[in-house]
């Protein structure tokens, strides 16, 4: 009985080595995502003003661990778009006269991020050339360039100012965290490449911010970055 027991581990041991020996190690590949981002503010008086459309593009690789589990990494330059809207104080100095507007500063920040990802992604078996996955894990992001349309008015509405694309890599946190959560199906068009298309929802969970706010500087500002993706491949 111990020795059909061995053997029968031996030879489970045996094909799992076999099977897993047709399946590569990694595999790499690229990807395009629109997306659509919004911001999800943390301070008084800071909200939400609607979302906006963005893009990503990257490299994308898979590395096996069984048949059916891998650990998904590569590079995104995300292009992430948001709207805000905020207390602020202008200051204009005209003839060595200084006069302060208080108001409400409507924002479209434009940000664009090198994002890191590292998930699990869990694949089932294939049904024919499909194969459908989940992922989940965290993603890392390095601000690359920070910028906004900027558009104030005065609460008594007497004055008004805007101006595109204003530099606010000050108002930015360098880093910016994620977790990660997507799913979508590869199709096969032959033994190793694949066609990817799915869905990929990142929730911010860093704040996004710096600095306080100039209306009222007892206001640290805080916020969270997120976006949904369609995300669109081939993997080889």
């Amino acid at each position: 009985m111990l020795k059909k027991t061995v053997v029968l581990i031996a030879a489970s041991l045996l094909i799992s080595q076999l099977v897993f020996s047709q399946i590569k190690p990694f595999r790499f590949g690229l990807k395009v995502a629109p997306n659509i981002g919004w911001i999800s503010p943390d301070t008084e008086d800071y909200n939400k003003d609607g979302s906006a459309p963005g893009f990503s593009w990257g490299f994308i690789s898979d590395f096996a661990i069984t048949e059916n589990y891998h650990v998904g990494t590569g590079f995104n330059i995300n292009y992430l778009n948001s709207k805000l809207t905020y207390p602020h104080k202008i200051t204009e100095i005209e003839n060595n006269d200084t006069t302060s507007y208080l108001g409400t500063m409507s924002s479209k920040m434009k940000l664009r991020y090198i994002d890191i990802p590292l998930t699990l992604k869990m694949k089932t078996n294939k049904f024919d050339m499909l194969q459908v996955y989940g992922q989940i894990g965290f993603s890392l992001g390095f601000n690359l360039k920070a910028k906004s349309d900027d558009s104030f008015e005065e609460t008594e509405g007497e004055y008004t100012y805007s101006k595109n694309d204003h530099n606010i890599s000050d108002d930015v946190t360098l880093l910016k965290g994620a977790l990660i959560l997507g799913g979508g199906v590869e199709y096969y068009l032959d033994n190793s490449t694949s066609i990817i298309a799915g869905i990929t929802y990142s929730n911010g969970i860093s704040n996004v911010l710096k600095g306080n706010n100039s209306a009222n500087p007892s206001l640290k500002q805080k916020a969270t970055l997120h976006f949904i993706e369609l995300t669109l491949g081939v993997i080889f």
